[in-house]
């Protein structure tokens, strides 16, 4: 049973999904990735990488204005622009951030999963996704062999982010209350724990020249460790 919000999946804004795509593989030993002809909507290629029972994606503009691309003109260059959480509770969730006033660009509602977009205005730092799935271990998003169930995969997985932002206590705060959580801060960043998950979310101020962004993602079980610089995001490995 899910207890509490849980950070599954990171995505990675790209030039090229292929060349990033081929860095993670060579850097960190993972499977052929997923590539979901759904993101085709949006103007997007994807490649989707398993990450013990967590996942990491590349998506890459595939035509001239998209969210994507605009996104790397804000940004500067590559880097982590959606963070997906799943939740146990997506109509409480719903509710949740309705109520806090924020927008939603894109839902989808399917019997065995469910994904809400929050406009990126409302909650700084990156495009913000609350999810559902059922059960709760599979995940559509990456392909068939997780949907409506989870296959034999690694152990590990995505304990945390930083993301830049330009008041870390406010963006915090802000993506606690979305998520339901509380927030913590102090001089230099602020920070969200996913207890139940054992993750965490830490924000930091913009770099000069940079618009806001994830920087930095955690996987504990990492091959090679790291810290490798990819695709705009540095990868380490949580050695817990």
């Amino acid at each position: 049973m899910l207890a509490g919000p849980r950070l599954r999946q990171v995505a990675v804004v790209a030039r090229d999904c292929g060349l990033v795509a081929g860095q993670l593989r060579r850097a960190f030993g993972w499977e052929p990735p997923f590539h979901d002809p759904g993101v085709g909507q949006f103007g997007l290629t994807n490649a989707v990488f398993i990450a013990g029972d967590t996942f990491i994606e590349v998506v890459a503009p595939a035509r001239p204005d998209t969210a994507a691309g605009r996104y790397l003109a804000r940004r500067g260059g590559e880097g982590g622009y959606m963070a997906l959480f799943q939740v146990p509770d997506l109509a409480a969730a719903r509710n949740r951030v309705a109520a806090l006033g924020v927008r939603v660009v894109w839902t989808a509602d399917l019997p065995d999963m469910a994904g809400t977009h929050l406009h990126p205005k409302d909650v700084p730092g990156a495009i913000v996704s609350l999810d559902w799935a059922e059960p709760a271990e599979s995940w559509r998003w990456a392909g068939p062999a997780w949907t409506g169930q989870a296959p034999g995969h690694g152990p590990g997985g995505v304990t945390g982010l930083t993301i830049e932002v330009q008041d870390p206590v406010s963006a915090a705060r802000r993506w606690a209350a979305v998520l339901g959580v509380s927030a913590a801060s102090d001089r230099i960043a602020a920070v969200v724990e996913l207890r139940e998950a054992g993750q965490r979310l830490r924000f930091v101020p913009a770099r000069a020249g940079h618009g806001e962004g994830i920087t930095a993602v955690t996987i504990a079980g990492l091959p090679g460790g790291g810290p490798v610089q990819i695709g705009g995001v540095s990868f380490a490995c949580d050695a817990g």
